[in-house]
């Protein structure tokens, strides 16, 4: 699977240097960019949600809208200068536990140091525990979820609508997932979106429960995203629209 992927990426970049030729070569393309890469990594060692295939699927097609192109990884080898460099961001979507040792985590620094992004979703927050560093990098860990049923609908609150990730999000937006209690919470975050824990049952951290929010860190971006748990997440529309003015952000688009 190794060998495939890589020789799947070497096939892409020397496509892309060919088109960039190409595009250089005549005028009419001259202004085109070249897609940017993003690696989407979703190596479980703990529990493993279904809807990791489904969120793959949707951020290839919102790449394919959208001017970037998405490959995705379960193969930790992968976090090593000569491969990250390919990317501009890097996605930890419902990824759970220890992923990466010790040489690949010091790879992954590397590469938020060099300004590379990292974008979280869901379960990125129930990984790498005994790693303080991507504790402040994503922002909190995981401490408990909602039992019985886990997915319930919640209010969320919209506190910060001038990020690309919120802008479209009403004041007040209701929709169902899998909600996450937070434990290490950096206060160095800018939190975009609370849980309103009056509208649900299971929540611990009271008035100020945030449910997304980003920072810059240590050279890199940094934003991250609770929802995610469900397949339908994947489908809906606002959540998809979440997910992409995140992603812009983190490309530095904008």
């Amino acid at each position: 699977m190794k060998q495939i992927a890589m020789l799947f990426l070497g096939s892409f970049l020397s496509l892309s240097f060919f088109v960039q030729g190409q595009m250089s070569a005549d005028p009419t393309f001259a202004d085109a960019p070249i897609p940017e890469l993003v690696l989407t990594f979703t190596k479980t060692e703990g529990y493993r949600h279904q809807s990791i295939e489904k969120g793959v699927k949707t951020l290839r097609a919102i790449g394919r809208e959208n001017g970037f192109i998405v490959l995705q990884s379960e193969t930790s080898k992968d976090f090593n200068p000569d491969h990250l460099k390919n990317y501009k961001l890097v996605v930890f979507l419902n990824t759970t536990m220890d992923i990466l040792n010790a040489e690949e985590q010091r790879a992954f620094e590397g590469f938020i140091r060099n300004g590379g992004s990292f974008l979280g979703i869901h379960a990125a927050t129930d990984t790498e525990y005994d790693w303080p560093w991507y504790g402040k990098l994503v922002g909190a860990y995981f401490d408990g979820h909602p039992n019985d049923p886990n997915v319930r609908k919640a209010t969320i609150d919209v506190v910060d609508k001038e990020h690309p990730a919120t802008a479209h999000l009403p004041d007040s937006w209701a929709r169902y997932d899998e909600w996450y209690n937070f434990k290490n919470l950096n206060p160095d975050v800018t939190v975009v979106m609370r849980l309103d824990e009056s509208s649900y049952e299971g929540g611990t951290n009271g008035d100020n429960h945030p449910i997304a929010w980003y920072h810059e860190f240590d050279g890199g971006r940094a934003f991250y995203t609770g929802g995610g748990h469900t397949e339908e997440s994947f489908d809906e529309p606002m959540f998809r629209q979440h997910l992409l003015g995140a992603i812009e952000w983190c490309l530095r688009r904008k």
